[in-house]
């Protein structure tokens, strides 16, 4: 006999908002062009909102479920919401969008759930392209890793199999005012990791105005979604990888 996987339904929790309001928010997103100015606009929505922890469901002894919660995010899901939000036109292309984002193919398991954000960039590809050498230039490094591999062997998931890739990062040092210059609103920005098996640690959204520049992010040291001056954060962190979202109409 041939053991089929239970499907289990939705986890969804839309926090403080309704679908409909959802749906007139992402609508009236969808009127601005730049889409950095969108996820400014989209992101600055969940400023204040709460952080928390193991907020999907699923590992490689549980069967994943697909979870929208919007009450509480962390720093990924943060990122993921904002960026199906930007591409969408509507709350049902939004909810898809989850799925197509956070998910290879869009194949709700957990050996397809895009655990690092490398893999968040190759999976949506079509959404976000690395920019860290475009904007780092010089100043840029590359190193190999095998991600999903600690150094005696054993992988910080289980269930999931370890990927070699090639980190492109900018040190922290780096970032002198002709670096920063290059960043734009509504950079997706990626804490390199240089313990082994990580890729980044933290993520997050550049917020860019003429006189300052600000990490929007879920932060696990306020408990919530905030604005953090940019080159004070990044002072004590190794270095910054950036995906710059392409443009998309819904």
């Amino acid at each position: 006999m041939i053991n089929t996987p239970v499907k289990k339904n939705p986890y969804i929790n839309l926090g403080a908002w309704s679908s409909s309001e959802l749906d007139l928010l992402i609508r009236e997103s969808s009127k601005i062009k730049d889409p950095g100015e969108r996820i400014d606009f989209l992101s600055s929505r969940f400023l204040g909102t709460d952080y928390a922890e193991s907020t999907l469901i699923g590992d490689d002894k549980t069967p994943e479920i697909f979870v929208t919660d919007l009450k509480g995010v962390d720093c990924f899901t943060f990122i993921d919401y904002v960026e199906a939000m930007r591409i969408a036109g509507s709350f049902q292309e939004f909810m898809e969008n989850v799925r197509q984002i956070r998910y290879r193919g869009g194949i709700v398991s957990f050996g397809n759930r895009n655990h690092f954000f490398t893999d968040w960039e190759e999976g949506n590809s079509a959404f976000v392209h690395d920019v860290t050498e475009d904007i780092g230039k010089s100043f840029s490094r590359k190193v190999s890793k095998i991600l999903n591999e600690r150094g005696d062997g054993t992988p910080l998931l289980p269930g999931i199999p370890p990927s070699k890739r090639q980190i492109k990062y900018i040190p922290s040092s780096a970032f002198h005012p002709s670096v920063v210059e290059n960043l734009r609103i509504g950079d997706y920005i990626g804490i390199y990791a240089e313990m082994l098996g990580l890729d980044v640690s933290h993520v997050g959204i550049i917020i860019k105005t003429a006189t300052v520049v600000h990490l929007r992010h879920a932060s696990e040291k306020y408990r919530k979604v905030v604005d953090e001056d940019f080159k004070k954060y990044i002072s004590d962190k190794p270095g910054v990888m950036i995906l710059r979202p392409r443009r998309f109409q819904p």
